[in-house]
């Protein structure tokens, strides 16, 4: 039990200690608005795609496919985001969001987590045209059919939101099981979700490559930058000044 406690710390000790001082000081909602409405956002399309008179409006306004001009697609992105699949069940989506979503948000701030979202979002986007046009016969190439199969809605996000959270707090077995588990995914079920979310991986670990590079960058210039600064001492703190005032 030591050792699983051990190793618990370890693995979450970092994320804990970044998710929990923003709580005490507000409640959930106030902590972390956007995740709390992403979850209505998609809530509330998810019942309107399902009925007669909001599933064109939906349809129309946030579902994308490799098929559509490239324009219109990047237009619809951003509310693709929060259009869950209408085979799949909600609640499942729902908990995604506000679990990842939310330590994202605590973790990184509103306007890097949804910037996060969109880009791993768009990679998949983005991917599924590359990987259509490259043809069945290459590794990374899909079927002609995929370009008429809706994009994974808020499901790319939350990988990409996962691994780079795991990245940045050092929870590196939990994104590493994240990654793991995608690709079984895609060994299991070949299909344009599972390898849309190998391309948001992909994006996210491109730019956890390129922080940590910059990081890397940034204390080597640093480190190098000459002697360190003189500290200033007043009278008061001088042990000769001290001696004379006596």
């Amino acid at each position: 039990m030591n050792t699983l406690v051990r190793l618990a710390r370890a693995e979450w000790g970092p994320l804990y200690a970044a998710v929990r001082p923003p709580l005490p000081r507000r409640r959930w909602a106030g902590a972390v608005p956007l995740t709390v409405g992403a979850v209505c956002l998609t809530a509330v399309l998810h019942g309107a795609h399902g009925t007669p008179w909001g599933y064109g409006l939906v349809q129309g306004a946030g579902t994308v496919r490799a098929a559509d001009p490239l324009w219109l697609a990047l237009l619809r992105t951003p509310l693709s985001l929060f259009v869950p699949a209408l085979d799949l069940p909600v609640w499942g989506a729902l908990a995604q969001i506000l679990l990842v979503f939310g330590i994202a948000e605590l973790c990184l701030g509103r306007r890097r987590t949804l910037a996060l979202a969109y880009a791993a979002t768009l990679a998949g986007t983005l991917y599924a045209r590359l990987g259509i046009a490259l043809g069945p016969d290459v590794p990374l190439g899909l079927p002609a059919a995929d370009a008429h199969v809706v994009d994974t809605g808020p499901s790319a996000a939350v990988v990409g939101l996962a691994v780079y959270v795991g990245w940045r707090h050092r929870a590196y077995l939990t994104a590493g099981a994240v990654i793991a588990a995608m690709v079984v995914e895609v060994l299991v079920k070949e299909n344009l979700a599972g390898k849309e979310h190998l391309a948001a991986i992909a994006a996210v670990s491109a730019l956890c490559a390129v922080t940590a590079l910059r990081q890397r960058w940034s204390r080597a210039r640093t480190g190098s930058s000459g002697a360190p600064p003189i500290q200033s001492w007043s009278l008061r703190d001088s042990p000769v000044q001290r001696r004379s005032w006596r």
